[in-house]
């Protein structure tokens, strides 16, 4: 369906300009879903795995609407690893014009759909969500 450049550059674009429903195209119906950020922004979830498109899309929707946009600039350099299977990359800390939530994203494409996608943040976006975290 999509090549591994595809999800590299439309998940980017689609996630900065808040496209839920390009976002959604991009993942397999059973995709597997795991980010810090999970429960963080969804209340009634206490680990951060989501499972399947149903509950992948709640989460997308509600994390767009609040998405912390000062410490989000969007900055990586173009740059991914991929071994035909497995896609990576990094939105580092330091930027061209600051700083930024550091996170580093991992995707396992099957079919040209994304079936696992973790999200590794790095400490400073760490410290943004360890409040929120603290609780659960």
């Amino acid at each position: 369906m999509h090549t591994i450049q595809d999800i590299f550059e439309k998940w980017h674009d689609f996630a900065k300009s808040r496209n839920t429903e390009g976002l959604l195209g991009l993942y397999a119906e059973d995709a597997v879903f795991e980010s810090p950020l999970v429960p963080a922004i969804l209340d009634d979830k206490t680990d951060g795995v989501l499972r399947g498109k149903t509950e992948i899309e709640r989460f997308i929707r509600e994390g767009t609407k609040r998405r912390p946009n000062e410490l989000v600039k969007w900055f990586r350099t173009g740059e991914y690893l991929t071994d035909g299977k497995t896609l990576v990359w990094e939105y580092p800390r330091e930027t061209d014009d600051g700083e930024q939530i550091d996170i580093l994203e991992l995707m396992e494409i099957d079919n040209g759909l994304i079936q696992k996608h973790r999200i590794y943040w790095g400490w400073k976006g760490c410290l943004q969500i360890s409040k929120s975290l603290a609780g659960k």
